[in-house]
C-alpha cells in the first residue's frame, strides 16, 4: 500500500466524525485495521507528563497510555521531549531499560512491542501516536509510513479543539487550548487530587505524586484509583497508606 493510498484511507476515516475526540478515535482504529498493529492511541502531553488520552483504538490502548500518565515514563514522553520517533520492538529485550516501570506493566497486559511517533503543532511536539503490538519485532515499512501520515493526521483535531474560540488572542487562545486538553480525560484525576489536598493538608504537586505512587503500587491506573478516591472506597485518612514513605498495595476500603 503507497503513501497515498494509506493517508487516503486514514484520512476518509476520519470524515465525518461528530467531534475532535471522535476522530481521532477512528483514526486510532483505522491504524490497527490499515497498519497491521494491534492497538494505537493518541496522547497529549507537555511539560514532561501526559495531559490526556486524546484518541485510542480500544480500551486496553488507553491503558497503556494511562501507564504512563501514572508511572510517569514512557516513549509518549520521550518522542514529545525529543521530537524524534520512539521504536521498542521488544520490550523484554535486557538491552532495553528506559521505562521499568512501564514495561512491566504493558508486558503484564500482553503487550511486548510499543512505538511513539510525535505529533506536531506548528513544528512543536504536543504529544505522540502510540503504536503497540503483542509480538515481538518492528513495524513494517507499510506501518511505519502509515504511522508517520497517522501522526500527521492527528494534529488536525488537536487543532480543532485548540483554536475552538477564535476570538482569543494567540496567548490566550493557547492557554485555554490545553485546558480544553485537560479537561478531555483524567478529570476524576484533578477531582481526586482535591480530596487528597483536603484530606492531608498537601501541595497539588505533592497530591498527585502520592496518587500515582499508590496506585503503582497497587497495581492500578492513576485514573482507577482516582475512581475509587471519588466514589469513598478509600479511607484517605489512613496516614500509613497515604504517607509519603509508605504507599501499601492493600489500602483499607470503605468511607
Amino acid at each position: 500500500m503507497g503513501v497515498e493510498e494509506l493517508r487516503s484511507g486514514l484520512a476518509t476515516a476520519m470524515s465525518g466524525a461528530g467531534s475532535a475526540l471522535e476522530a481521532a478515535d477512528r483514526l486510532c482504529r483505522a491504524c490497527v485495521d490499515l497498519l497491521d498493529v494491534d492497538g494505537a492511541s493518541i496522547s497529549v502531553a507537555d511539560q514532561g507528563t501526559t495531559r490526556g488520552t486524546f484518541g485510542s483504538s480500544s480500551e486496553l490502548s488507553r491503558r497503556m497510555d494511562e501507564y504512563q500518565f501514572t508511572l510517569g515514563e514512557g516513549p509518549c514522553l520521550d518522542a514529545v521531549r525529543d521530537g524524534v520517533p520512539v521504536m521498542v520492538a521488544d520490550l523484554s529485550d535486557a538491552s532495553h531499560d528506559r521505562w521499568p516501570a512501564f514495561s512491566g506493566a504493558v508486558m503484564e497486559s500482553g503487550i511486548h512491542a510499543v512505538f511513539a511517533l510525535p505529533v506536531q503543532v506548528a513544528t512543536t511536539p504536543v504529544g505522540a501516536l502510540d503504536l503497540f503490538n503483542r509480538r515481538i519485532g518492528p513495524l513494517t515499512d507499510t506501518a511505519l509510513t502509515g504511522g508517520l501520515v497517522a501522526a500527521e493526521l492527528a494534529a488536525l483535531p488537536l487543532l480543532d479543539v485548540m483554536n475552538a474560540h477564535g476570538d482569543l488572542d494567540a496567548h490566550a487562545e493557547a492557554e485555554y487550548g490545553w485546558e480544553q486538553l485537560t479537561s478531555l480525560q483524567r478529570v476524576e484525576v484533578y477531582q481526586a487530587t482535591g480530596m487528597l489536598i483536603a484530606a492531608l493538608d498537601i501541595s497539588p504537586a505533592e497530591a498527585l505524586v502520592r496518587l500515582r505512587a499508590n496506585a503503582y503500587t497497587r497495581g492500578m491506573t492513576a485514573s482507577e484509583l482516582a475512581w475509587e478516591i471519588l466514589e469513598r472506597r478509600v479511607n484517605l485518612n489512613n496516614d500509613r497508606r497515604w504517607s509519603a514513605t509508605d504507599t501499601g498495595s492493600d489500602g483499607d476500603h470503605g468511607g
